[in-house]
């Protein structure tokens, strides 16, 4: 595959060293570096390249030339990767996104930036998915569902047509949802869990059907508008 675009990845855990091999493997993009910010860095080379203080970066990697994409899972909610996103795009960087070769894809499904498609992803007509979100392996996105900006979706979610799913949200393994749904943003479900009706903001969800257990917010010490 011919590599004609450059990217650094903003992140050094185990995300951003997948995501990495992903774009390595499998896109038209030259990973050229990672980037941390200097409280988090620990190593000068990942995967055999470079790892940059993020405040160097502009200057050795400037958006003119290279492209970004902030890998970081669903920590605070999503907030950590978002607040990665935010300030690369404070600096200027255009932001890749990513789908897997072996995801299906109908012609009509709008994609934001930043975000990343795993493998065996099927995105059915008219599916819009906001900026910084990532879909881990095998699940099903019906038609016309809208996923909102910073979500985290993890593996063999089912999601029916119709549906919203609410910025900065993380839905666990085998979490399935009727058709219609709002689900509110800064909201969580645990593995398995079934969503049969609307659901409140900041929350957490378990259980068939799903009952609300807590609050997110007071769960993971995050305020509703806070950012990272």
């Amino acid at each position: 595959m011919n590599k004609d675009k450059k990217l650094i990845i903003y992140g050094i855990g185990e995300t951003a060293e997948i995501i990495a091999d992903y774009f390595i493997q499998d896109s038209k993009y030259e990973v050229v570096a990672f980037t941390a910010d200097e409280e988090y860095k620990k190593t000068d080379l990942l995967l055999g390249l470079p790892v940059i203080p993020f405040n160097e970066a502009v200057q050795k990697y400037p958006p003119a030339e290279y492209e970004m994409f902030a890998a970081a899972s669903f920590g605070k909610i999503n907030r950590i990767r978002t607040r990665m996103y935010q300030k690369g795009k404070a600096l200027g960087y255009k932001f890749a996104s990513y789908v897997n070769s072996n995801a299906f894809v109908w012609h009509n499904a709008v994609i934001g930036e930043n975000t990343f498609i795993f493998e065996e992803n099927v995105i059915q007509y008219k599916v819009k998915i906001g900026n910084n979100v990532i879909l881990w392996s095998g699940n099903h996105i019906g038609h016309q569902t809208i996923i909102e900006e910073n979500c985290f979706i993890s593996s063999h979610v089912v999601i029916s047509g119709f549906c919203t799913i609410g910025k900065n949200s993380f839905l666990g393994v085998n979490t399935s949802f009727n058709d219609g749904i709002n689900f509110g943003k800064d909201s969580i479900t645990g593995n398995g869990t079934i969503v049969v009706r609307d659901t409140e903001p900041g929350s957490i969800y378990v259980g068939s059907p799903a009952k609300k257990i807590k609050s997110s917010y007071e769960a993971f010490d995050v305020k509703p508008d806070q950012q990272e």
